[in-house]
Order: C-alpha cells, then structure tokens, then sequence
C-alpha cells in the first residue's frame, strides 16, 4: 500500500509539474503579446524540460523558466520569425500555384509541400537544439535539418506521436491541450532529440 501511495504521488507531482509549465508557457506567451512572447516562452519551456530529463527533477521551475525566457529573447525570436516567415511565404506561393492549371504549376506546388516537410523538421528540433547548446543563430536551422534527414524514423515517430497526442486530446478532452498541451509535447520532442545530441557534441568538440 504504501508503494501505491508513493507511485500516486509521485504521479500527482509531475502532472502538476507539467500544469504549472504549460500555464507558464501561455502566461509569457501572453505577456509579450503574443508577437514577441511565444518563441521566447517555447523556448524557456523547453529548457526546463531540458533539466528534468537530464535528471533535474527538482529545479525551481519559475527560475528557470524566466532566466530562459529574458537570455537569448532576441536571438529566439529572430529564429522563430524567420521559420515563420518562411512557412508564410511558401503557404502564399503554394495557394498560388494551385490556382494555375498547368501541369509545370501543379509538380512545382508538389515541390513547395516538400519545403513545408523540411521546414517541419527544422522546427520540430530547433527547441531542444536552443535549449542544449549555443551556437550561432543559422547553425541552429542547420543542424536541426542535420538531426530530421539523419535520423528518419525518429523524426516521423516524434511527428506522429505528437500529433496523436493532439488529435486525441482534442477530440476527447479539449482542455487537455490547455493544461499539458505545450509541455507534454516539448518533453516528448526534447526526448527524442536528446538521444541525438552525443554526437552533434562530438563534433562540436
């Protein structure tokens, strides 16, 4: 009995772990208007998720979390908007190629879909890669396409559990995505992508 207790407790204070980040993760989001807050915020989450696999487990997690958020705020949104932009330029030009009829237009949209996979992938590991080593802002974007096209089956195991895990939460219990949306998903990714960083270290070395 007194192991069950222990296991529901320690179960009880990761879930509020997880709560309590992901509320940060919005708060700050929110407070630089959304514009200037949320890759700063993503970023902050995922270098709290950072010590804890790294067996942290019991850092001060607002501490963290707000020394991230204010060091590399202008370096992280930078990065962000660049991606942002990026997939918002191609998302024009792919709409535009649909509209033509031509069989030249529609390989060319095909071609554009196969940027937004490449600029998934970049996103998908450029958080962990911010939050574990400093490097200059573009060896971030090349390195994070390094890991995705080296590492395939990781890289669609990590799109498709996290989009599983969104998929299933919005269908069943929207207000998941809420509480633990932002940071159960960072974990998972920060996960993943640590399994890769042994060797990006030695080649940095």
């Amino acid at each position: 009995m007194n192991g069950f207790v222990a296991g529901y407790y320690r179960f009880a204070v990761w879930i509020t772990r997880f709560a309590y980040l992901n509320l940060l993760w919005i708060a700050f989001s929110l407070l630089g208007l959304g514009l200037l807050g949320f890759f700063p915020a993503t970023a902050a989450m995922f270098a709290v998720v950072r010590k804890w696999i790294d067996g942290e487990k019991d850092i001060p997690v607002f501490s963290v979390f707000w020394k991230s958020y204010k060091k590399e705020f202008l370096k992280i949104n930078v990065l962000g908007y660049i991606l942002a932009g990026t997939g918002y330029l191609m998302t024009i030009e792919f709409q535009i190629l649909r509209t033509q009829e031509h069989i030249a237009y529609t390989m060319a949209s095909f071609a554009v879909v196969g940027l937004f996979l490449l600029l998934a992938v970049i996103t998908l590991y450029l958080f962990p890669l911010f939050a574990h080593f400093q490097l200059r802002s573009l060896d971030y974007i090349k390195w994070a396409l390094f890991i995705g096209i080296g590492h395939p089956l990781l890289t669609i195991f990590l799109l498709g559990i996290v989009i599983a895990l969104i998929y299933l939460s919005f269908i069943t219990i929207p207000a998941l995505l809420f509480f633990f949306g932002g940071s159960v998903v960072a974990y998972i990714l920060m996960w993943g992508a640590h399994l890769t960083f042994e060797k990006i270290e030695e080649s940095l070395a």
